[in-house]
């Protein structure tokens, strides 16, 4: 805390509590406490004082409907919650889709723990065909932190691709640094145009096979389908990508894009996390087939 004298409430917007969720500590049963004292905002701090903020339970989201599918954990504590996503399942739910996405299938594991807060904050989202690692935030405390935390850039991601093969990307390591915008005739297709955003994806060459490549990515701006439309631009399509002009597999039915690592300091502990989960089924097939038909 600095030594000249500082609002509590300067202090505690310093610290991601926003304004909104200020009014809900305090007209919604929350407490603010200084030395043990319960204060209003407008106290001044010194050195040494200690806070405590209590933040009301949310209850439940009504519109998020629980579904009682099975999920795969890979971490949680009282602040977050780390899952596995399987390819074919939505982040959130969709006209089309209302009730099998991501956030219903936590909800319905929120709803059976019986945790006070049931509504759901999802800090990093996967297209439905992406499978890997996705990050909860357990309440909106949480979630802001780790807001932060994503516009500071300290929520790393690396993601693995299986793509077809081009001469363009020789290096073992670099960059496509290309503008993304959406296409003329699609609110959902995107593809690299000069008044696009400007995007950039690094990248690292794992492995070459005969009909393929393996590669490892990191993000460095979010625009949508950043890498599925980045490496089809360079002439690389992800396996399995037929929106964007991949090859059809009998292996890989959908794009063969997989978060596979997963970085981040924790809001609370301040301890450095870092996750892994293996390749998917049809990821470990399709490697597996390679490597036998070029006799590895």
């Amino acid at each position: 805390m600095e030594e000249q004298p500082i609002l509590l409430r300067t202090f505690l917007r310093n610290q991601g509590v926003s304004k909104r969720l200020l009014a809900k500590i305090k007209f919604h049963g929350g407490k603010i406490c200084l030395n043990g004292v319960e204060e209003n905002v407008l106290v001044h701090l010194k050195m040494g004082d200690h806070i405590r903020i209590t933040v009301p339970d949310e209850g439940e989201h009504e519109t998020t409907t629980p579904v009682d599918i099975p999920i795969t954990i890979v971490y949680e504590d009282e602040h977050l919650l780390i899952v596995d996503k399987p390819a074919g399942v939505a982040s959130i739910p969709s006209r089309k889709n209302p009730h099998l996405s991501m956030a219903n299938r936590v909800k319905g594991y929120y709803q059976r723990q019986k945790y006070a807060d049931q509504v759901i904050h999802i800090v990093t989202r996967l297209d439905r065909d992406t499978t890997g690692l996705m990050l909860f935030a357990k309440n909106r405390y949480t979630h802001a932190l780790f807001d932060q935390q994503l516009r500071a850039k300290k929520v790393n991601r690396f993601y693995y691709a299986l793509t077809s093969i081009t001469a363009n990307l020789n290096e073992e390591h670099g960059f496509i640094e290309a503008p993304i915008g959406r296409t003329d005739d699609s609110i959902i297709t995107r593809e690299v145009r000069e008044e696009g955003k400007e995007a950039l994806t690094e990248y690292w060459k794992e492995e070459v096979f005969a009909q393929g490549q393996l590669f490892r990515i990191q993000l460095h701006t979010g625009r949508t389908h950043q890498i599925r439309v980045h490496f089809t631009h360079v002439g690389a399509p992800l396996i399995g990508d037929t929106l964007y002009g991949g090859e059809v597999d009998s292996i890989v039915k959908r794009q063969a894009l997989h978060c596979k690592e997963l970085s981040f300091i924790h809001p609370f502990t301040k301890e450095e996390m870092k996750f892994e989960t293996g390749f998917p089924n049809d990821f470990q097939e399709w490697i597996k087939n390679q490597r036998l038909k070029e006799g590895r």
